[in-house]
């Protein structure tokens, strides 16, 4: 296997540090390099330069910046002093996080049901079941099962009556689909593990965005993956387009996995113009673009998103496409699906034989009755009114306790990255579940580090419950700066 390092250009680099003078305590401006210093050490922490990645030589960088090579020597000696750079005769220099640090790997669980009336937990983007519709589902399904109950009940693809609803409603959506295009899972989850297990082998490459979903990072390294993090743009801003073709030319990576949909954590949109790019892209890389459509449907301002699926802009396997009835139905409803080619299908079959054999049945004809019927666009709306409640009643409390705090509110999805200004937010995680609010760091959503200023929150709660939580992550901010909350287990910069 070919050796790959990232690089960041100093041109890249130039456009990346802010221009603005930066100053120390009583407004005392700090030397240019420290000012240097300071801004790769924070583009380093917040993803935006990726760790191991090849710095600019001194003169290079010190060109594109207009300052003198001087300016650039001595902030490379700081950040190597922190430990944010390191540095080798002959090899130049690249970004590092400091050694010791330990790095979130678990995911955030659950909170057990009993310990809900003493802790808000915002570390788990799903609400309560739609009802009637669940019920209603389950009750469909229980009165279909006896005509299922009489056979063997191992359907390794899926129930062929949910294979078939679910391509239709892909079709729906302007993509033609067949049912045996269609293999349905054990969640999303269960998804994209059997595609990272059938495509990628021990020590290949997987592209992924920077930051993105948590437990999917983990699948990965779990899996043996190498993972290649390429930035999104601040903001709700989409993909930055020239690092992944950078990534897709250089890296080669075996696959690549995205959430294009109101992404998790941030809620970004991607736009039909970089989905279409991103696909060509990956196609002339030889690349599997593995697309996570989870988010999908969790439109909260209007009725459509307003683009098309990744699958639209495919002529021929390259995106293999993710969805899941857990977001928009209910967190409780294991079932999930891939959308490919016939025979990729076939080939994800053959290998599940070694893992889970298939889903269970009543909740696939539960997914089944509601997808046949109204059912589902009924559930969805539900989902739909309530994630907006909370995420207004989210965003405007957080306005009003922690103004400077830094946070674009999404159209869609479940979940909010939010920028904590000056506070770490591994030492707010840790101070919020002390103070009764659990909420998961930055880190956790980053690869090798990044994103320590920020946490994800999601909306999973309304009024006066969105009001204390906001206080009380508030409370643990003033408790973060105060110096305390940070002793114990949560020392570390990331640990969450």
């Amino acid at each position: 296997m070919s050796q790959w390092t990232a690089s960041v250009s100093a041109a890249h680099l130039a456009r990346l540090l802010e221009p603005r003078p930066r100053t120390g305590g009583g407004g005392r401006r700090l030397p240019a390099y420290r000012g240097l210093a300071d801004g790769v050490r924070l583009l380093v922490l917040e993803g935006r330069v990726q760790v191991a990645a090849r710095l600019p030589a001194e003169r290079e960088l010190a060109l594109a910046l207009g300052v003198s090579r001087t300016t650039v020597a001595a902030a490379y000696e700081a950040l190597r002093a922190e430990g944010f750079a390191r540095s080798r005769r002959g090899a130049g220099s690249w970004t590092a996080v400091p050694e010791g640090h330990v790095l979130p790997s678990r995911s955030l669980e659950p909170l057990p049901p009993d310990a809900a009336g003493s802790v808000i937990d915002l570390g788990t983007a799903a609400l309560p079941a739609p009802e009637p519709w669940l019920t209603r589902a389950m009750e469909g399904a229980l009165a279909e099962l006896p005509a299922y109950a009489a056979t063997h009940g191992d359907f390794p693809a899926g129930l062929p009556v949910l294979r078939e609803a679910i391509a239709e409603r892909y079709t729906a959506r302007g993509v033609p689909t067949m049912p045996e295009q269609i293999m349905v899972t054990t969640g999303a989850m269960g998804a994209i593990g059997a595609a990272a297990r059938r495509l990628v082998g021990l020590g290949e490459r997987v592209a992924v965005e920077s930051p993105s979903y948590a437990n999917v990072l983990e699948l990965f390294r779990e899996t043996g993956s190498r993972l290649v993090p390429v930035a999104l743009k601040e903001g709700l801003g989409g993909w930055e387009m020239d690092a992944w073709r950078r990534v897709l030319r250089d890296a080669a990576p075996r696959m690549a996995y995205v959430m294009p949909d109101f992404h998790n954590p941030t809620g970004t949109l991607v736009g039909d113009d970089e989905r279409r790019e991103l696909v060509e892209a990956a196609r002339a890389a030889g690349t599997v673009l593995v697309a996570d459509e989870t988010m999908a449907e969790l439109v909260l301002d209007g009725a459509e998103s307003g683009v098309r699926p990744m699958a639209a802009f495919d002529r021929g396997g390259t995106v293999m496409t993710v969805g899941s009835a857990s977001k928009a139905v209910w967190a409780g409803l294991r079932i999930g699906w891939v959308r490919t080619t016939p025979d990729a299908v076939r080939r994800l079959v053959s290998a599940r034989a070694y893992l889970d054999l298939g889903s269970p049945v009543v909740d696939q004809l539960a997914v089944a009755w509601l997808l046949r019927g109204q059912g589902w666009d009924q559930a969805l709306a539900a989902r739909r009114r309530r994630a907006a409640e909370c995420r207004d009643d989210l965003a405007a409390a957080l306005r009003e306790r922690v103004p400077d705090w830094e946070f674009t509110v999404p159209r869609g999805g479940m979940t909010m990255w939010v920028r904590t200004g000056d506070v770490s937010g591994s030492r707010l995680a840790v101070a919020g579940e002390r103070l009764g609010v659990r909420v998961p760091s930055g880190p956790r959503f980053g690869v090798d580090g990044a994103f320590e200023s920020y946490v994800r929150i999601p909306f999973t709660v309304s009024g006066p419950l969105a009001a204390e939580a906001a206080a009380r992550l508030a409370h643990a901010a003033d408790v973060v700066r105060s110096g305390g909350g940070a002793d114990g287990e949560g020392t570390s910069l990331f640990v969450a």
